[in-house]
Protein backbone atom coordinates (compact mmCIF):
# COMPACT_ATOMS: atom_id res chain seq x y z
CA UNK A 1 0.00 0.00 0.00
CA UNK A 2 1.40 3.39 -0.93
CA UNK A 3 0.52 6.85 0.21
CA UNK A 4 0.04 9.96 -1.88
CA UNK A 5 0.00 13.28 -0.08
CA UNK A 6 -1.91 16.20 -1.50
CA UNK A 7 -2.53 19.66 -0.10
CA UNK A 8 -5.49 21.81 -0.91
CA UNK A 9 -6.75 25.19 0.17
CA UNK A 10 -8.90 28.01 -1.03
CA UNK A 11 -6.91 30.62 -2.92
CA UNK A 12 -8.49 33.32 -0.75
CA UNK A 13 -6.77 31.99 2.38
CA UNK A 14 -3.35 31.91 0.75
CA UNK A 15 -3.87 35.42 -0.59
CA UNK A 16 -5.07 36.76 2.75
CA UNK A 17 -1.96 35.57 4.59
CA UNK A 18 0.38 36.55 1.74
CA UNK A 19 -1.06 40.07 1.57
CA UNK A 20 -0.32 40.65 5.25
CA UNK A 21 3.26 39.45 4.89
CA UNK A 22 3.83 41.49 1.71
CA UNK A 23 2.52 44.58 3.50
CA UNK A 24 4.88 43.94 6.42
CA UNK A 25 7.86 43.52 4.07
CA UNK A 26 6.97 46.69 2.15
CA UNK A 27 6.66 48.62 5.41
CA UNK A 28 10.23 47.70 6.33
CA UNK A 29 11.91 48.18 2.95
CA UNK A 30 13.63 51.45 3.85
CA UNK A 31 15.18 50.06 7.02
CA UNK A 32 15.58 46.46 5.76
CA UNK A 33 13.38 45.37 8.68
CA UNK A 34 11.43 42.27 7.75
CA UNK A 35 8.51 40.55 9.55
CA UNK A 36 11.00 38.19 11.21
CA UNK A 37 12.87 41.07 12.82
CA UNK A 38 11.60 42.61 15.99
CA UNK A 39 13.15 46.05 16.22
CA UNK A 40 16.42 44.51 17.35
CA UNK A 41 15.09 42.25 20.09
CA UNK A 42 14.81 38.50 20.17
CA UNK A 43 11.28 37.22 19.74
CA UNK A 44 10.01 33.91 21.06
CA UNK A 45 8.42 31.32 18.79
CA UNK A 46 4.65 31.72 19.34
CA UNK A 47 3.11 29.01 21.49
CA UNK A 48 -0.41 27.83 22.17
CA UNK A 49 -1.44 28.80 25.69
CA UNK A 50 -3.47 25.63 26.25
CA UNK A 51 -1.43 22.91 24.51
CA UNK A 52 2.01 24.56 25.00
CA UNK A 53 2.87 23.51 21.43
CA UNK A 54 4.87 25.85 19.24
CA UNK A 55 3.20 27.20 16.13
CA UNK A 56 5.05 26.26 12.95
CA UNK A 57 5.96 27.57 9.51
CA UNK A 58 3.73 30.24 8.03
CA UNK A 59 1.82 30.64 11.30
CA UNK A 60 4.98 31.81 13.08
CA UNK A 61 5.34 34.67 10.59
CA UNK A 62 1.65 35.54 10.77
CA UNK A 63 1.70 35.71 14.57
CA UNK A 64 5.01 37.61 14.71
CA UNK A 65 3.58 40.24 12.38
CA UNK A 66 0.45 40.63 14.50
CA UNK A 67 2.41 40.77 17.77
CA UNK A 68 4.80 43.40 16.46
CA UNK A 69 2.06 45.51 14.88
CA UNK A 70 -0.01 45.55 18.07
CA UNK A 71 2.93 45.56 20.54
CA UNK A 72 1.82 42.40 22.33
CA UNK A 73 4.31 41.60 25.11
CA UNK A 74 3.68 37.85 24.97
CA UNK A 75 3.89 35.06 22.41
CA UNK A 76 1.02 33.07 23.89
CA UNK A 77 -1.99 32.49 21.62
CA UNK A 78 -5.13 30.37 21.55
CA UNK A 79 -8.54 30.22 19.91
CA UNK A 80 -11.60 31.78 21.55
CA UNK A 81 -12.83 28.38 22.78
CA UNK A 82 -9.38 27.39 23.98
CA UNK A 83 -9.15 30.52 26.13
CA UNK A 84 -12.57 29.73 27.58
CA UNK A 85 -11.42 26.19 28.38
CA UNK A 86 -8.86 27.61 30.85
CA UNK A 87 -11.29 30.15 32.33
CA UNK A 88 -9.91 33.11 30.39
CA UNK A 89 -12.10 35.45 28.37
CA UNK A 90 -11.27 37.31 25.17
CA UNK A 91 -12.34 40.91 25.72
CA UNK A 92 -15.30 42.23 23.79
CA UNK A 93 -14.32 43.91 20.53
CA UNK A 94 -10.91 42.23 20.21
CA UNK A 95 -10.04 41.00 16.71
CA UNK A 96 -8.46 37.63 16.08
CA UNK A 97 -5.40 36.90 13.96
CA UNK A 98 -5.86 34.43 11.13
CA UNK A 99 -3.62 31.37 10.99
CA UNK A 100 -3.73 28.28 8.80
CA UNK A 101 -5.08 25.02 10.18
CA UNK A 102 -4.45 21.83 8.20
CA UNK A 103 -7.07 19.10 8.41
CA UNK A 104 -6.09 15.62 7.22
CA UNK A 105 -8.47 13.42 5.25
CA UNK A 106 -7.50 9.99 3.92
CA UNK A 107 -9.22 8.45 0.90
CA UNK A 108 -8.60 5.36 -1.17
CA UNK A 109 -7.38 6.21 -4.66
CA UNK A 110 -8.25 2.78 -6.12
CA UNK A 111 -10.74 -0.02 -5.71
CA UNK A 112 -10.94 -1.11 -2.06
CA UNK A 113 -10.58 -4.75 -3.13
CA UNK A 114 -7.12 -4.06 -4.53
CA UNK A 115 -4.49 -4.97 -1.87
CA UNK A 116 -2.01 -2.58 -3.51
CA UNK A 117 -4.35 0.34 -3.50
CA UNK A 118 -2.98 3.76 -2.80
CA UNK A 119 -4.14 5.88 0.10
CA UNK A 120 -4.37 9.54 -0.77
CA UNK A 121 -3.74 11.69 2.28
CA UNK A 122 -5.16 15.13 1.62
CA UNK A 123 -4.50 18.16 3.79
CA UNK A 124 -7.10 20.87 3.57
CA UNK A 125 -5.93 24.27 4.68
CA UNK A 126 -8.59 26.13 6.63
CA UNK A 127 -8.51 29.50 8.34
CA UNK A 128 -8.53 29.66 12.11
CA UNK A 129 -8.52 32.72 14.33
CA UNK A 130 -6.46 33.01 17.47
CA UNK A 131 -6.11 35.67 20.15
CA UNK A 132 -3.06 36.81 22.09
CA UNK A 133 -2.92 36.56 25.87
CA UNK A 134 -2.82 40.36 25.96
CA UNK A 135 -6.36 40.35 24.52
CA UNK A 136 -7.75 38.28 27.38
CA UNK A 137 -8.92 38.76 30.95
CA UNK A 138 -8.54 36.15 33.66
CA UNK A 139 -5.21 34.75 32.49
CA UNK A 140 -1.84 35.20 34.11
CA UNK A 141 0.69 34.80 31.34
CA UNK A 142 3.68 32.54 31.80
CA UNK A 143 6.91 34.42 32.24
CA UNK A 144 9.65 32.99 30.04
CA UNK A 145 12.86 31.85 31.63
CA UNK A 146 15.64 34.31 30.90
CA UNK A 147 19.29 33.45 30.62
CA UNK A 148 22.10 35.95 30.30
CA UNK A 149 23.83 36.67 27.01
CA UNK A 150 26.91 34.61 27.84
CA UNK A 151 24.79 31.55 28.60
CA UNK A 152 22.90 31.94 25.33
CA UNK A 153 26.10 32.31 23.34
CA UNK A 154 27.57 29.22 25.00
CA UNK A 155 24.47 27.24 24.05
CA UNK A 156 24.65 28.57 20.46
CA UNK A 157 28.33 27.60 20.25
CA UNK A 158 27.64 24.07 21.49
CA UNK A 159 24.66 23.80 19.14
CA UNK A 160 26.71 24.74 16.07
CA UNK A 161 29.56 22.46 17.08
CA UNK A 162 27.20 19.51 17.51
CA UNK A 163 25.84 19.97 13.99
CA UNK A 164 29.28 19.22 12.60
CA UNK A 165 29.26 21.45 9.52
CA UNK A 166 32.62 22.33 8.00
CA UNK A 167 33.20 26.03 8.74
CA UNK A 168 36.20 28.03 7.55
CA UNK A 169 37.00 31.48 9.00
CA UNK A 170 38.98 34.36 7.57
CA UNK A 171 36.93 35.01 4.43
CA UNK A 172 35.79 38.44 3.31
CA UNK A 173 32.09 37.52 3.44
CA UNK A 174 29.81 34.80 4.75
CA UNK A 175 28.50 32.22 2.31
CA UNK A 176 27.81 28.53 1.84
CA UNK A 177 29.71 26.85 -1.00
CA UNK A 178 27.55 23.96 -2.14
CA UNK A 179 30.22 22.50 -4.44
CA UNK A 180 32.69 22.02 -1.58
CA UNK A 181 30.04 21.77 1.16
CA UNK A 182 31.83 24.45 3.19
CA UNK A 183 30.52 27.45 5.10
CA UNK A 184 32.84 30.43 4.77
CA UNK A 185 32.76 33.03 7.54
CA UNK A 186 34.68 36.22 8.36
CA UNK A 187 36.84 36.20 11.48
CA UNK A 188 35.14 36.60 14.87
CA UNK A 189 36.61 40.06 15.44
CA UNK A 190 35.12 41.39 12.20
CA UNK A 191 31.65 41.33 13.77
CA UNK A 192 30.60 44.38 15.75
CA UNK A 193 27.99 45.07 18.40
CA UNK A 194 24.88 47.20 17.86
CA UNK A 195 22.70 49.05 20.38
CA UNK A 196 20.54 45.92 20.70
CA UNK A 197 22.87 42.97 20.14
CA UNK A 198 26.39 41.86 20.94
CA UNK A 199 29.09 41.09 18.37
CA UNK A 200 28.76 37.41 19.27
CA UNK A 201 25.01 37.49 18.56
CA UNK A 202 25.72 39.13 15.21
CA UNK A 203 28.19 36.36 14.39
CA UNK A 204 25.79 33.55 15.25
CA UNK A 205 22.84 35.14 13.45
CA UNK A 206 24.91 35.17 10.25
CA UNK A 207 26.20 31.65 10.83
CA UNK A 208 22.68 30.32 11.42
CA UNK A 209 21.66 31.87 8.09
CA UNK A 210 24.46 29.98 6.33
CA UNK A 211 23.63 26.76 8.20
CA UNK A 212 20.09 26.99 6.83
CA UNK A 213 21.61 27.14 3.33
CA UNK A 214 23.78 24.15 4.31
CA UNK A 215 20.70 22.01 4.98
CA UNK A 216 19.62 22.38 1.35
CA UNK A 217 22.45 20.24 -0.05
CA UNK A 218 21.42 17.22 -2.13
CA UNK A 219 22.57 14.72 0.51
CA UNK A 220 20.61 16.52 3.23
CA UNK A 221 17.20 18.08 2.49
CA UNK A 222 17.83 18.39 -1.27
CA UNK A 223 16.14 21.77 -1.49
CA UNK A 224 15.56 22.91 -5.05
CA UNK A 225 12.86 24.99 -6.70
CA UNK A 226 13.01 23.86 -10.32
CA UNK A 227 11.07 25.84 -12.89
CA UNK A 228 8.47 27.17 -10.50
CA UNK A 229 10.51 30.21 -9.43
CA UNK A 230 12.76 30.44 -12.47
CA UNK A 231 15.15 33.39 -12.24
CA UNK A 232 13.97 34.08 -8.68
CA UNK A 233 15.03 30.64 -7.38
CA UNK A 234 18.19 32.05 -5.76
CA UNK A 235 16.20 34.83 -4.08
CA UNK A 236 13.74 32.22 -2.79
CA UNK A 237 16.61 30.26 -1.25
CA UNK A 238 17.77 33.47 0.46
CA UNK A 239 14.25 33.96 1.78
CA UNK A 240 14.27 30.43 3.21
CA UNK A 241 17.64 31.10 4.86
CA UNK A 242 16.39 34.40 6.30
CA UNK A 243 13.29 32.80 7.82
CA UNK A 244 15.22 29.72 8.94
CA UNK A 245 17.78 31.91 10.68
CA UNK A 246 14.96 33.80 12.40
CA UNK A 247 13.45 30.54 13.69
CA UNK A 248 16.84 29.37 14.98
CA UNK A 249 17.72 32.72 16.54
CA UNK A 250 14.38 32.74 18.34
CA UNK A 251 14.92 29.17 19.58
CA UNK A 252 18.40 30.04 20.85
CA UNK A 253 17.46 33.47 22.19
CA UNK A 254 19.81 35.27 19.78
CA UNK A 255 18.90 38.77 18.64
CA UNK A 256 18.44 38.94 14.87
CA UNK A 257 19.33 42.29 13.32
CA UNK A 258 18.24 43.59 9.89
CA UNK A 259 20.95 43.07 7.27
CA UNK A 260 21.49 45.73 4.63
CA UNK A 261 23.26 43.21 2.38
CA UNK A 262 19.89 41.57 1.77
CA UNK A 263 18.44 44.73 0.25
CA UNK A 264 19.23 43.33 -3.20
CA UNK A 265 16.71 40.52 -2.65
CA UNK A 266 13.78 42.62 -1.48
CA UNK A 267 12.53 43.41 -4.98
CA UNK A 268 12.71 39.74 -5.99
CA UNK A 269 10.95 38.60 -2.81
CA UNK A 270 8.10 41.02 -3.36
CA UNK A 271 7.87 40.11 -7.04
CA UNK A 272 7.60 36.39 -6.28
CA UNK A 273 5.17 36.81 -3.39
CA UNK A 274 2.87 39.09 -5.35
CA UNK A 275 2.85 36.73 -8.33
CA UNK A 276 2.48 33.48 -6.38
CA UNK A 277 0.34 33.53 -3.24
CA UNK A 278 1.72 30.14 -2.20
CA UNK A 279 5.39 31.19 -2.37
CA UNK A 280 5.67 32.43 1.22
CA UNK A 281 4.04 29.19 2.40
CA UNK A 282 6.69 27.25 0.48
CA UNK A 283 9.51 29.35 1.96
CA UNK A 284 8.19 29.12 5.53
CA UNK A 285 7.67 25.36 5.23
CA UNK A 286 11.22 24.87 3.91
CA UNK A 287 12.60 27.07 6.70
CA UNK A 288 10.69 25.05 9.30
CA UNK A 289 12.06 21.82 7.83
CA UNK A 290 15.63 23.19 7.94
CA UNK A 291 15.10 24.43 11.51
CA UNK A 292 13.93 21.00 12.68
CA UNK A 293 16.66 19.18 10.74
CA UNK A 294 19.40 21.19 12.46
CA UNK A 295 17.87 20.78 15.91
CA UNK A 296 17.50 17.00 15.44
CA UNK A 297 21.05 16.68 14.16
CA UNK A 298 22.46 18.68 17.06
CA UNK A 299 20.35 16.84 19.63
CA UNK A 300 21.63 13.48 18.39
CA UNK A 301 25.13 14.75 19.11
CA UNK A 302 24.19 15.78 22.66
CA UNK A 303 23.93 19.51 22.13
CA UNK A 304 22.40 21.30 25.15
CA UNK A 305 18.76 22.26 24.89
CA UNK A 306 18.19 25.94 24.20
CA UNK A 307 16.65 27.85 27.07
CA UNK A 308 14.74 30.09 24.65
CA UNK A 309 15.67 33.43 26.17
Amino acid sequence: MSTVVQAKAGSGLYQMVTDKIVAAIEAGVNTFTMPWHASGRSVAIPTNATTYANYRGINVLALWIAALAKHYPTGEWASYKQWQSIDAQVRHGEQGTVIVFYKQIEKSALDETDPDQRIVRRYYAKPSWVFNAAQCDGYERREPEHSNTLERINVAEAFVEAIGARIEHGHSMACYRRASDVIEMPKWDWFIASPTSTAAESYYAVLLHELTHWTGAEHRLNRAYGKRFGDEAYAMEELVAEIGSAFLCSWLGITLEPREDHAAYLGSWLKVLKRDSRAIFTAASAAQEAHEYLIQRATKNDAPVASGK
